[in-house]
């Protein structure tokens, strides 16, 4: 199966590894010299296969083992109190679940690393495009740059959620990141001072409207609608950026764009037609192309992560998390008879995690964004600016789909509050393992909730503390000088 739009070759592989990497990136074996059949920087543009190659090294970098290749959601979510580790393993996130990262931990550097990297990758390419605008045609160009914007976007959106204060602690007044918009080649650049988190947001949300604007309505197969981005992909991803700022009347007309009905079914009428899908383990188990699908992750048997850096081996073959009986999983919103209770296996009378239950070579592909996640995020801001009708159907579509015969306690409807209080639990049921419980807790300013067992525990970390971010990463401290 090829992903993306054409596989790249190794040579222009390493070529792009060359150019995104800053010296403030780790560097990995065998990329630090280029072989002498590989293009130059200088001819990299010149034709419109090469130029397609681009674009899909900076789909190649988002896809980074750290990042969204799936470890990048394991980090955020074993944060959360809903996972309980069994093997302190600091190779496999227990500095995470155990808030105890410091600037050297693996984990953070290659988090760091990869993030920039993808930055750093469309930089390249729309500074590129604008210096060789006759290779490909106008429209082309302008669809491959709202492509790079939109992951530019994304990485940004990761990281500085992550690596900064919440923005809703002081409407992103804090020092957030190193804010790189240009094409970097070499370390001529590396001192740069963080932007507010404030200007962070305020560059994810222009790439994102941006790219809105160029991006195709859909492409001609499903599985290009699910790995490329599209409109509807932007118009998602500003849902998630909106909701993390407490925009919610931004959050609803974003939402409105793709979720144009009051009541359900709801669905997309515009290009790529989005809709929940009958049971959820279809778009885990046998179909990872589905209309629910927004932005995935493909895996293929010659591109795919093995062992330790696979996100199914963590969880489900290697089981070193099983899932907290005193979270979610004991929670009545999450019945017995709830489909997604298949998501889960039983071992040694505990509770594991198979949402990604591919065996190894590990082809499950890793969700970005699914459209039952921007039902949610309407669903929430539809509550906090007053529409509970219209919040409750959003829910119960959501919820309904796994679970018909649940009926919510009459105290869920009665307000606001119980409204939200019932969305937040059904995240956590239906975004599990997709990373979201620490962002979610984050920008609703909340302590990350002690956890563990007889064996391990992590205690509480409050909202004030200094890990409740993660810290900045040394390969970031030793190069740049104004962090």
């Amino acid at each position: 199966m090829t992903t993306y739009i054409t596989k790249i070759n190794k040579p222009l592989l390493l070529l792009l590894v060359a150019l995104a990497g800053l010296s403030s990136c780790s560097k990995k074996e065998g990329l630090d010299t280029i072989p002498e059949t590989t293009i130059s920087s200088a001819n990299v543009f010149d034709t419109p296969q090469r130029i397609e190659g681009l674009v899909n090294g900076i789909y190649k970098g988002l896809k980074a083992a750290s990042l969204y290749g799936g470890r990048y959601l394991l980090y955020e979510d074993v944060r959360g109190e809903d996972f309980i580790n069994l093997t302190a393993n600091s190779y496999t996130a227990y500095e995470s679940w155990s808030n105890s990262y410091s600037s050297g931990s693996n984990d953070i550097n290659n988090l760091w690393s990869a993030g920039y990297t993808t930055i750093n990758l469309a930089n390249i390419l729309i500074d590129g495009l604008a210096k060789h605008p006759n290779v490909v045609t106008a429209a082309k160009s302008n669809q491959y740059i709202a492509e790079a914007k939109l992951l530019r976007a994304l990485s940004y959106y990761s990281l500085v959620t992550a690596f900064a204060r919440p923005y809703n602690e002081n409407n992103g007044a804090s020092k957030g990141l190193p804010l790189r918009l240009l094409a970097e080649t070499g370390t001529a650049n590396n001192d740069l001072a963080r932007s507010s988190v404030a200007v962070i947001y305020a560059q994810i949300l222009k790439d994102l409207d941006e790219a809105e604007v160029n991006l195709p309505d859909n492409y001609e197969s499903a599985l290009l609608n699910t790995t490329r981005a599209h409109k509807s992909t932007a118009i998602a991803l500003k849902t998630r950026v909106y909701l993390s700022m407490n925009q919610f009347s931004k959050v609803v007309d974003e939402a409105k764009k793709i979720v144009p009905q009051t009541t359900a079914p709801f669905s997309t009428l515009n290009g790529v037609k989005h809709i929940l899908q009958a049971n959820i383990f279809t778009i885990f188990d046998s179909d990872y192309t589905t209309a629910e699908s927004i932005l995935s992750m493909p895996m293929t048997t010659l591109d795919s992560y093995t062992g330790q850096s696979a996100i199914a081996y963590i969880y489900n073959t290697n089981l070193e998390y099983y899932l907290n009986p005193n979270g979610i999983l004991g929670d009545a919103q999450w019945g017995a008879s709830d489909q997604r209770r298949q998501l889960t296996r039983t071992v040694s009378g505990k509770q594991y995690f198979k949402k990604y239950a591919k065996p190894s070579p590990f082809l499950d592909y890793i969700p970005v964004i699914r459209y039952a996640e921007v039902l949610l995020n309407y669903a929430e801001a539809s509550a906090k600016v007053g529409n509970l009708e219209l919040s409750k159907a959003l829910l119960q579509a959501v919820h309904g789909r796994s679970d018909a015969s649940f009926i919510f306690p009459e105290a869920t409807f009665s307000s606001a509050s119980g409204l939200i209080n019932a969305i937040w639990k059904e995240r956590r049921i239906e975004l599990l393992g997709e990373g979201f419980r620490s962002n979610d807790l984050q920008r609703n300013l909340l302590p990350i909730p002690t956890k563990g067992d007889s064996n391990l525990q992590a205690p509480e970390v409050g909202v004030t503390a200094d890990n409740y971010i993660f810290p900045a990463a040394n390969t970031e401290l030793a190069t740049n000088k104004l962090y």
